[in-house]
């Protein structure tokens, strides 16, 4: 036993953005995030989270790029790689209403053993997957 409590989740995941307002704009109007919290910190630092509409999952941290080093982050944070996962209980739905926001999907819909998928592009290139996982049982 290690000595963890039970409980514990990964509740907030920090995402390099060149600028806060048109960030927020894209994931509030192109994902239907809610923007949860903009709190001024000072120095033109703000702690800025959305999440999905009914809150499941891990909150995005909209973290402004300080300094050439971060800023050179922005949009590969992974590398090329799939970054972060966006799981819907209907992907057809989730898939035509971000089309229709002007999403940019890089493939077609797939299906895989785990699910429906597709990879989109967020404002600066990260990638994400929409995704439908398969029905257990």
């Amino acid at each position: 036993m290690s000595g963890f409590a039970d409980g514990r989740s990964v509740a907030t995941v920090a995402l390099a953005v060149a600028n806060y307002d048109e960030a927020i704009a894209w994931y509030v109007e192109r994902l239907g995030f809610v923007l949860s919290e903009d709190v001024d910190l000072g120095g033109g630092k703000r702690w800025v989270t959305v999440a999905p509409a009914k809150g499941q999952g891990a909150r995005l941290l909209l973290a402004e790029a300080s300094g050439e080093e971060q800023a050179s982050r922005i949009g590969n944070q992974t590398g090329g790689r799939v970054f972060l996962f966006l799981e819907t209980d209907n992907f057809s739905r989730d898939h035509q209403a971000m089309l229709a926001q002007g999403v940019e999907f890089r493939e077609a819909p797939r299906y895989e053993a785990y699910g429906t998928v597709a990879v989109f592009a967020d404002l600066y290139g990260n990638l994400w997957d929409l995704i439908e996982p398969k029905q257990k049982g």
